[in-house]
């Protein structure tokens, strides 16, 4: 199992690289344009998925700042956010990395930040939902380029795969 959020810890570094890149070709005006999105524009989901991951990572280790709100604009501008997504990403590649089997089938317990509850659940199963919250957000980011033109970027599990970053977990 460790294995296996290891990969998908990968990856996601690998496919927030890739997803990086292709924003950098945007103008000011397009990353801040809302296109109808969940989080509006570029900017409101790439903010989102760093949220998000800051709020389940201070909920995962309880370290790390987490934002109150799913909607918090952490950075305007794309080169501090870039700065910031790759250092999450490093740290969750790190904790991971750092995971025993017992700490993986284990429960954790958490305050929900949009109804503001107590939640106690198995570890692995909220780390499959992490990941997935990712990937969909990523989906989401991938439609914005395409809705302002721009050509689609390749985030297949596969094609990580087969790169050289992925392929230990082929």
């Amino acid at each position: 199992m460790k294995q296996h959020f290891m990969m998908f810890a990968a990856y996601n570094q690998w496919a927030n690289s890739r997803i990086y890149d292709a924003a950098t070709d945007l103008d000011e005006e397009d990353f801040h344009r809302n296109v109808g999105v969940f989080f509006g524009s570029m900017t409101g989901t790439l903010n989102h998925v760093l949220t998000a991951d800051r709020i389940w990572m201070r909920r995962f280790t309880g370290e790390g700042d987490a934002p109150a709100r799913l909607d918090t604009i952490l950075h305007r501008a794309l080169p501090g956010l870039r700065l910031a997504r790759e250092a999450e990403d490093r740290r969750i590649i790190d904790w991971v990395g750092a995971l025993s089997d017992k700490a993986l089938s284990g429960r954790f317990s958490y305050m929900t930040v949009s109804d503001m509850r107590t939640v106690s659940q198995r570890l692995a199963p909220a780390l499959d939902h992490f990941f997935n919250h990712q990937t969909h957000h990523r989906g989401q980011a991938h439609a914005i380029l395409t809705i302002l033109g721009r050509p689609s970027v390749p985030l297949d599990l596969t094609l990580f795969q087969r790169s050289e970053e992925g392929r230990a977990y082929a």
